[in-house]
């Protein structure tokens, strides 16, 4: 893939961050002043890793879940921009899977559509095929960041569009063959089903495997970059965990800041190691 080529997927991107965004904005004036009544209608809690860190002495808050879902979104757009202008002139195999991750988080704003169904009150077909979007954009990002590591660690790949294709139907897969109860969502405003823990477990051993690929990277390469690009993955991937599973204030703050710190870690590094190349 040329860097042309490559520069306009993250301008789409950007389009559909942004996107994401207006539509954050503008649901968000019919949302806010129903959403505290909304939400006492659901009163299962997160039960993630996550959520044992800062909810287990915190009662949930609706408005916190609010903001972190916004704050999701905007971190996508953001984080789009970023890359766009700093790996514009700058060949790099990795940052085009690290991008995916980033824009897979503007889909979070899907998960308005639960408060919306309850204003508009249309088919729970909608909130379903909602549920199954916010579960492709989730895998797709987790195997992209999963690709980007196996690349640093030195795996040659020639056809970049057939691997995006690959883990595009890999994620469809997953997608489709999940049951999806549209009615049964937790505090969080994430919707609860039975496979909750093997999905906890696949993407707890792609962190893993993709932290190891890096360090692994940085090992062949011989630079210490790709071991700090570890760092900032782990810190993305916990900053992750905490802004869009968890339904609590104390969540909130830490997850921003890991999640945007671990980006910018992940990203300069990987633009200071590619940049003379």
């Amino acid at each position: 893939m040329t860097l042309s080529e490559r520069n306009t997927l993250f301008k789409m991107g950007i389009v559909l961050c942004s996107i994401c965004t207006l539509f954050v904005a503008a649901s968000s004036f019919l949302i806010i002043p129903v959403f505290s009544g909304i939400m006492r209608e659901y009163t299962r809690r997160p039960g993630n890793v996550f959520q044992l860190l800062t909810g287990f002495f915190m009662e949930s808050s609706h408005y916190a879940v609010y903001l972190s879902l916004t704050a999701a979104v905007l971190y996508s757009l953001v984080s789009i921009i970023f890359i766009y202008f700093f790996f514009e002139r700058t060949s790099s195999p990795e940052i085009l899977y690290i991008a995916i991750f980033t824009v897979s988080f503007a889909l979070e704003a899907v998960r308005f559509i639960l408060p919306l169904q309850h204003i508009f009150y249309f088919s729970l077909f909608y909130v379903g095929l909602a549920i199954r979007i916010l579960l492709f954009a989730r895998f797709f990002s987790i195997f992209s960041l999963f690709t980007a590591g196996l690349c640093a660690a030195g795996l040659e790949i020639q056809k970049t569009r057939n691997v995006i294709f690959v883990l595009i139907i890999t994620s469809m897969v997953i997608t489709v063959s999940v049951p999806i109860d549209s009615s049964n969502w937790d505090t969080s405003l994430n919707f609860v089903n039975t496979y909750n823990t093997m999905f906890t477990m696949v993407s707890a051993a792609v962190f893993i495997t993709t932290m190891i690929s890096f360090f692994i990277a940085a090992k062949i390469h011989d630079t210490h970059e790709y071991g700090s690009i570890a760092v900032g993955v782990m810190l993305a991937l916990a900053g992750r965990g905490f802004v869009v599973n968890v339904d609590n204030w104390t969540s909130l703050i830490p997850g921003i800041i890991l999640l945007s710190f671990g980006t910018v870690i992940l990203c300069s590094k990987l633009h200071k190691i590619h940049l003379w190349l």
